[in-house]
């Protein structure tokens, strides 16, 4: 089993060195972060060991991208693939206590946390971090970089495209689309599509203002 890099000292990274110690992961671990003051510095007892050129010289370990936002993780994947690091090199990290069913697919440099309920034929793409008590029902899409806040439910045919941010508790009626960059507010009911780049809140959800890329 190839050792393993966290990116980013970040809370999400707390979360994932928790689980994969609950796990009995055996991996060395190391974490790296672009800011020189966390260098030398641990988090959760894991040596911040540099900054991202750490990763290119270290071609062995697998690599999770950590950071909290889709916006992050998509900057630090492609600041990564400029330093010629290989996108095979991701690994994702799964909470034991998600079942994966046979017909679902979970990209690669993805995190799902606990008791995250996958029913049948759900896609996740690459680097999308789902949190702790969520339903993805079947045929969910969720594309690159989206991030999946505690509690949210997604009925069935949900195309959540890249970037979005979906709020703790939100939920989203079957078969619409939330768009590349949105934001769905914390408690918000979706009933409608929601367009690219905007941030909606409030039971049934509408427009609250145009969002900067989460």
């Amino acid at each position: 089993m190839s050792d393993l890099i966290l990116v980013a000292a970040s809370g999400l990274a707390r979360e994932v060195l928790a689980l994969l110690r609950s796990s009995g992961d055996g991996r060395r671990i190391q974490v790296v972060d672009d800011a020189p003051e966390l260098w030398g510095t641990t988090i959760a007892g894991v040596s911040v060991t540099g900054g991202l050129e750490v990763v290119r010289d270290l071609t062995g370990h697998e690599l999770l991208i950590c950071a909290g936002r889709g916006t992050a993780r998509r900057a630090i994947s492609a600041r990564l693939g400029e330093l010629g690091v290989s996108p095979h090199r991701y690994t994702r990290v799964v909470h034991p206590s998600v079942n994966v069913p046979d017909d679902c697919e979970i990209g690669a440099g993805s995190v799902l946390l606990a008791h995250t309920a996958l029913t049948s034929n759900v896609r996740l793409g690459k680097h999308v971090v789902v949190m702790p008590n969520t339903s993805l029902t079947h045929d969910d899409v969720v594309e690159d970089c989206a991030t999946i806040c505690a509690g949210v439910s997604l009925g069935g045919n949900v195309h959540v495209e890249t970037g979005a941010y979906l709020g703790m508790n939100a939920s989203v009626r079957e078969g619409l689309r939330v768009g590349a960059d949105s934001v769905l507010g914390m408690g918000a009911a979706l009933v409608v599509d929601l367009p690219p780049g905007q941030v909606w809140g409030g039971n049934p959800a509408s427009r609250l203002r145009t969002s900067a890329a989460t």
